[in-house]
This record gives structure tokens, sequence and C-alpha cells, in this order.
């Protein structure tokens, strides 16, 4: 089994060419940080431009999958060039994992919490763990969403539902999100990576180039202008981290 190095990531590929990507900073419950955030769009776009590589699974390490922005080690952008840097880097992450060619099986253990949840969401079969869940916090903190969820999300779950979830900010079980179709599977945690590891083992007999041609044109129809969320997204976003009010909720959260 082949492995790669990143600061905060632990990767390998098996035999059956299903590459792992595991958030790695278990100690933070795999909280976003730049170089976490850096390191995700490396690691898909490493694993979509590599030829032994056919299916990708992306989970996290320890108690959680992604447990959102790091509060500790959160930089707060002061200027508009900082803020648009920060979102950017966030957005090429999105489209590593969603534009990338290879089809990706995402095993959601513990915590799946604003950029967390958007990266579950991200996923082609997010498979998620029986005691899982998800939220976003972005709007309550003066925020916006990123990850083109915006488009991708109310064609999951229907746009009152993505409303509900977006604006509100509830938190959400795994067999709930099963039951309103964001969640494709919902297992035992102890059967978790077992379960996407036979769901990438049968992706992984397909053939490549009708996969590939299949991921992508049903994200693109399917969800329609991608791109457009994920601009219009980054402007809001930079526009939220601009706000002075947001630099208190941020502190207070």
């Amino acid at each position: 089994m082949n492995t790669f190095e990143y600061d905060t990531i632990k990767s390998e590929i098996n035999s059956h060419g299903v590459r792992t990507i595991a958030l790695n900073r278990p100690d933070s419950l795999n909280a976003m940080n730049r170089q976490l955030i850096d390191d995700v769009a490396r690691a898909f776009d490493d694993a979509n431009a590599d030829p032994a590589t056919k299916v990708i699974l992306f989970t996290g390490t320890g108690r959680a999958f992604c447990a959102g922005d790091d509060r500790r080690e959160h930089v707060h952008p002061e200027t508009e060039a900082e803020a648009r840097n920060l979102v950017d880097a966030i957005q090429r992450a999105t489209q590593s994992i969603v534009m990338g060619a290879k089809p990706v099986v995402g095993a959601i253990n513990g915590w799946a919490v604003g950029g967390g949840f958007e990266w579950a969401i991200n996923c082609d079969f997010p498979i998620w763990a029986q005691s899982a869940k998800g939220f976003f916090p972005e709007v309550s903190l003066n925020l916006f969403v990123t990850g083109a969820v915006t488009s991708l999300l109310p064609a999951l779950v229907g746009l009152n539902k993505a409303r509900e979830m977006l604006l509100l900010g509830d938190r959400y079980s795994a067999p709930e999100l099963l039951e309103i179709g964001l969640a494709w599977r919902v297992v035992s945690d102890d059967d978790l990576m077992d379960e996407a590891h036979q769901v990438a083992k049968r992706l992984s007999q397909l053939p490549i180039l009708s996969v590939r041609a299949m991921k992508r044109v049903l994200n693109q129809s399917a969800s329609g202008n991608l791109n457009l969320a994920l601009h219009l997204e980054t402007e809001a976003t930079i526009a939220g981290f601009l706000d002075p009010e947001t630099t208190i909720r941020l502190k207070e959260f």
C-alpha cells in the first residue's frame, strides 16, 4: 500500500486503486486551519491526476470528520485581499472534490460542522456513521456558506429544507440526514470504514471513462451552475468577514 505525504492529511492507496484522504488533526477534531484547507485541495488534485487512483475515500481520523473553522487558530481577515485569499482557498478545495474526475466516497464520522459539513455534501457517496451529526453555524456568525452548497443542498433536499438548514442552523443527526436525502447511507459506527471501502471497491471495478463522464454530467445538470454558486458564495463570505459584527460573534461562539 503506497502512502502520500501531507502535513495535515493521511493518504494511502490500496491494491484496488482506492485512495484514502483522511483529515488528520484529531486533537482539534480535524478543524479547518489554512494548512488543512490547502492540503485538502492538493491531495484531491494529486488523486485526480494519478492514473493509479480510481476512487477517493474521504474521511477524518479520531472522533470527528471535521468540526469546521478552528477557533484557536482563526486569523480573521482584515482586508478584502486577505479575505478573498482565504475564501478562494476554501473554494479550491470544493472544486477539487466536486469537479475532479474521480468519484468520492465519504465516510462521515462524528461532527461535520460548517465547512466540514460542506465537504461531506461535496462527496458523491456520503456514508454517515449512526452517531454523526452536522449543522451550519455560518448565518448565526454573520458569515456565509461556501462549498457550492447553495446549489448542491437545494438539489438534494429541496429549497424549503435548504433554507431551514442554512438560515436556522439546526443540528441534524445522521438518521435525519438520511431521511431528507442528504446522507446516502447510514451505518453503525463500527461498520463505517468497512462499508465505505466496499462501496469504493465496487466503484473501482467500473470503467473509468464512463464513471468520470457520469460524475461530471450529473453534478452539472442536477446542481445547476456550480461555478456561479461558488462565485456568489465567495463574494458573500468576503463581505461577512469584513463586517466588524462577525468578529464579535466569532469570539462569542
